[in-house]
């Protein structure tokens, strides 16, 4: 019964006397358990790949901690790779891929209707997921935002400032928009099946939104939001999307109603007190607990968590961390941040 899961609840609006919980990058690097079975997998894409095993992985955090949620393993870059972009990863050193930086590069792409080949095994976790997860946790499915996917094609890699992004969008306008489209659209067309699979929730997380400038914000961040948003309301309008415009700054003012989404997560840049004003009005919020306590734990970890749960008690509210969980956080304070949220 949806009902009793307390993220939906929350994601309509409800007010509840303790907030739900779950964590960004809840499976991973930081659990003994992920590990294992990573070495088990042999490398990060044959871990997403594989259904059984990426269902393990997303169900570790679910029988360790009880969160009110289980998100989807998988990864933001499986789009490109979909797509036709080479892609691999670097020990130590995160995502490399072939790079869009012309109309010929561009025209190398696969179409969007080809995506699901090599997409199927991650529509599987999903139906595995939907199958084995305790009747109130809450499944959540997600994919990269447009602006955040199309940084790292372009690149070839993650950057500090999104320069050649910046340059290819300025620089060559009609490519760069081209390859929006194409990103915006096989979102669409992979969310839609993440929700057809059984995903109950779906986030798009832009974490690259805070280095666009207002007026590019509006056309790369917020409107492909609204177009992703529209078009998986049109055939799954009970669907809750959460959307994640990070580092948004002023520009999370609004976001929900520009959008559609059904709630905002929030990061750790903007604080709850301005957030309730500004943001909460509109409806439910997630956020926003600063990763960093995860590492460092004491009482500065109790303080703060038990702070934004009162800050934001008058309204619906989603914890969460403001960015994903690190490698080197201690399991330990996740529990203690758990228990500091339902004051255990």
């Amino acid at each position: 019964m949806t009902s009793s899961k307390t993220i939906l609840r929350a994601l309509d609006g409800e007010t509840l006397p303790t907030p739900p919980i779950w964590m960004m990058r809840q499976a991973g690097r930081y659990l003994p358990e992920y590990k294992a079975t990573r070495a088990q997998a042999g490398d990060f894409l044959s871990l997403c790949y594989n259904p059984d095993l990426a269902t393990e992985v997303t169900l570790q955090p679910i029988r360790r901690y009880g969160f009110d949620a289980a998100i989807l393993f998988a990864d933001i870059l499986l789009i490109p790779q979909a797509l036709g972009a080479d892609l691999w990863f670097v020990t130590g050193e995160g995502p490399r891929l072939s790079t869009i930086t012309s109309q010929a590069d561009l025209d190398k792409l696969g179409p969007v209707s080809d995506i699901h080949e090599t997409l199927n095994p991650i529509y599987q976790t999903v139906r595995n997921l939907s199958g084995a997860l305790p009747i109130e946790t809450t499944l959540i499915g997600f994919a990269g935002a447009p602006w955040t996917v199309a940084t790292y094609m372009i690149a070839g890699r993650g950057t500090p400032d999104q320069g050649p992004a910046h340059r290819l969008m300025n620089e060559q306008p009609e490519v760069f928009d081209a390859l929006m489209d194409k990103i915006t659209e096989a979102t669409i067309d992979y969310l839609l099946m993440q929700i057809e699979a059984g995903a109950e929730v779906v986030k798009i997380f832009d974490s690259w939104a805070g280095s666009l400038p207002s007026a590019a914000f509006q056309k790369y961040s917020l409107e492909p939001a609204r177009r992703i948003t529209a078009a998986l309301k049109a055939k799954y309008p009970d669907t809750p999307i959460i959307g994640f415009p990070r580092e948004a700054g002023d520009g999370y003012i609004g976001f929900a109603k520009a959008t559609g989404v059904d709630c905002v997560a929030l990061d750790n840049s903007v604080t709850p007190g301005w957030a309730v004003k500004n943001v909460q009005v509109d409806g439910c919020v997630q956020g926003n607990l600063k990763s960093s306590h995860m590492v460092t734990g004491g009482q500065a970890l109790v303080d703060e968590t038990r702070a934004i749960v009162k800050a934001f008690s008058g309204g619906p509210h989603i914890f969460n961390l403001g960015h994903g969980i690190t490698p080197d956080a201690d399991p330990d304070n996740v529990q203690r941040m758990i228990d500091a949220v339902r004051d255990v």
